[in-house]
């Protein structure tokens, strides 16, 4: 009886683990590649924008236009997914580490996901 109690916990946990899909591998791909164009494929109409110092809510082009300058200034080399956190009643969220030219940075990124797509709600750029 306790080994039936196992084996079922172990596929409940096994079907919660691969209900949470994480961070779409393209806006991985996105941030790795320095791609702005690419990043704001995944943006809402507006986006909550924190890079460095400045924090504004943006419209789609302008988010667009002020990580494409991070990007230029911050040519990135790499982005590592550190810690991912699935929620049921509000956005995933994902912090991970983009590491450019002069410096790395910690990159937190919060999703809102629906059947059919996922878009980038917020995205916080700050100096490790």
């Amino acid at each position: 009886m306790q080994k039936l109690k196992h084996i079922i916990l172990l596929c409940s946990l096994w079907v919660l683990a691969s209900a949470f899909t994480g961070l779409n591998p393209d806006i991985s791909a996105a941030f790795k590649s320095g791609s702005a164009f690419k990043v704001s494929a995944f943006f809402q109409d507006q986006v909550d924008l924190t890079i460095l110092e400045s924090s504004d809510l943006l419209s789609k082009l302008e988010a667009e236009r002020k990580i494409y300058d991070f990007f230029h200034e911050h040519s990135p080399t790499n982005f590592e997914i550190l810690h991912e956190v699935e929620s049921n009643s509000g956005p995933e969220f994902t912090i991970g580490k983009l590491t450019t030219k002069n410096g790395t940075f910690r990159v937190s990124i919060y999703v809102n996901k629906t059947e059919n797509s996922e878009y980038i709600q917020q995205i916080i750029i700050d100096a490790e």
